[in-house]
């Protein structure tokens, strides 16, 4: 078997088992298989317990990654701030990589006017454009208008209305300025 010195990456080479095992109580740690499969198998010797530990971060990095679907809602006459706040909240999440549902909900006489909230949702599509793909388009479901947009790749998102944590950092440097008297 291939036995690998986790502490120090070192390679010893490959070894039989015996002496493997009196490697690793010699150093006080365990030996771990870590690739059963491969020819001749992989042996780590690590701490069990640290071991487990990473393999328990890893497997909850990759829960995390999964989307979730988070959601926005909107109404006909949002006014401009409102509707900034909620496209930067919805840049925000799907720079996080999540999905993002939008939902334009209609009150009373507003169902008179669909065309006002069909020009609603599509800003929200292309103010959004940057970030993300229509998953779903939009499409009217009793008194909402629902649309789904998933991320586009970390490398392909530019924000329009939020500014990234580091430039806002950035930022915050320049006004260290001097006061000019």
């Amino acid at each position: 078997m291939r036995v690998i010195v986790a502490s120090t990456n070192e390679q010893l080479g490959v070894i039989k088992l015996q002496d493997a095992l009196r490697r690793a109580q010699h150093l006080g740690l365990d030996l771990v298989e870590v690739a059963p499969n491969a020819n001749p198998p992989v042996c780590r010797i690590v701490d069990f317990g640290k071991f487990r530990y990473e393999l328990a971060k890893q497997e909850k990095d990759k829960k995390q990654s999964a989307s979730r679907l988070k959601e926005l809602k909107f109404r006909v006459n949002i006014d401009e701030h409102d509707y900034v706040t909620k496209i930067r909240r919805g840049e925000q999440f799907l720079d996080k990589g999540n999905k993002l549902k939008i939902q334009l909900q209609f009150r009373g006489r507003e169902m008179a006017h669909k065309d006002l909230g069909e020009a609603v949702m599509r800003r929200v599509r292309e103010d959004l454009a940057g970030m993300a793909v229509v998953e779903m388009p939009a499409k009217q479901v009793g008194k909402s208008i629902n649309m789904t947009l998933s991320p586009l790749p970390a490398a392909k998102r530019k924000r329009k209305y939020s500014v990234a944590e580091q430039d806002v950092e950035d930022l915050e440097d320049d006004s260290e300025l001097p006061d000019e008297e």
